[in-house]
């Protein structure tokens, strides 16, 4: 079992900058496909961003490519997400998520952080 833990949310504004940190223990995260969600108020989850075991290939939603970046230190069991020219729209509650497959449906991974709020004020 992968226990996840997300950190670095918060308050930014239009046009700011965060970085998401994701904490795994339990076992190494060099073995998983790991991914980011986010869940934004009356909405439905939505894939963010995955990232290969080695951290060689990665993938985003459209609505977050050229601004979103994926990484991870399989030596430290951490993932990145990096948050660049931030929206209002990128307002949600955004979580880290491992896979033992690559995919962009949140139906294919198996375990789930508790997630990270970040409000992006206008």
């Amino acid at each position: 079992q992968v226990q996840l833990v997300e950190s670095g949310g918060g308050l930014v504004q239009t046009g700011g900058s965060v970085r998401l940190s994701c904490a795994a223990s339990g076992r190494s995260i060099s073995n998983y496909y790991m991914g980011w969600f986010r869940q934004a108020p009356g909405k439905e989850r939505e894939f963010v961003g995955t990232i290969s075991r080695s951290g060689d290939s990665t993938a985003y939603a459209n609505s977050v490519k050229g601004r979103f970046t994926i990484s991870r230190d399989n030596a430290k069991n951490m993932v990145y997400l990096q948050m660049n020219s931030l929206k209002p729209e990128d307002t949600a509650v955004y979580y880290c998520a491992s896979s033992q497959k690559w995919a962009t449906s949140g139906a294919r991974y198996d375990y789930w952080g508790q997630g990270t709020q970040v409000t992006v004020s206008s």
